[in-house]
């Protein structure tokens, strides 16, 4: 009994843990998910100030890959929490759980950790020489800063990290118990909606159906 309470009481911590990542992975990506209102308005101010008024920006390209490119990185956490990264999984979805994770696990220590670990150290090499110089765009005469935007990478790195932490728990969770633990879910695409309901419904099926005129 005692044995039993002490266990789901560490699973709790766990579970309580790994939201915790995947909350902070969440509001990470949530804020910087604004800026395709920022986006949006600039790009629509720069059609209306060319084809309209027949004066365009200087920094209108600027702004735009800038503006993308630091919901792109900032997202990448938030997406990973979220299992949404595009994945090849013709065959990865007809395996039993306990071969996904077991799968996943291996890609994560060969692959993931060390081309994250690579990212945060050149990207710091990137990010320190960029504010250093106060580095501006080349593209346009604005001299629109792209420093802030440099500064994200390494930043981008630590995320990724601390959320393939989390995942690597997941998966062993996963080879231990033979189910995935749960995760924080807002939005799904309706594929993955159409495969948990066929799962459900499998698992919650009547085996034994009376045959028909019985």
């Amino acid at each position: 009994m005692l044995g039993d309470a002490e266990g789901s009481a560490h699973r709790l911590h766990m579970t309580r843990f790994l939201y915790f990542i995947d909350t902070l992975s969440a509001w990470v990506g949530k804020s910087f998910a604004w800026l395709i209102l920022v986006l949006t308005f600039g790009i629509c101010y720069e059609v209306f100030m060319r084809y309209v008024l027949s004066a365009p920006t200087t920094w209108a390209f600027d702004f735009s890959y800038i503006t993308y490119g630091a919901l792109f990185l900032m997202a990448g956490a938030y997406t990973l929490s979220r299992n949404a990264h595009v994945r090849g999984d013709v065959i990865y979805r007809l395996w039993p759980p306990r071969t996904q994770a077991s799968i996943d696990l291996v890609l994560y220590i060969i692959f993931f950790f060390p081309a994250v670990l690579a990212w945060i150290y050149s990207g710091l090499l990137f990010a320190q020489m960029s504010v250093r110089f106060l580095e501006v765009s080349i593209f346009s005469p604005a001299g629109v800063p792209v420093f802030p935007l440099k500064a994200l990478i390494p930043l981008t790195g630590v995320f990724l990290f601390i959320q393939g932490v989390a995942e690597v728990i997941r998966c062993i969770l996963c080879i231990k118990r033979g189910r995935w633990p749960q995760r924080l879910h807002d939005v799904e695409e309706m594929e993955t909606a159409i495969l948990q309901e066929k799962q459900y419904l499998k698992e919650h099926s009547d085996p034994a159906q009376p045959a028909k005129g019985a």
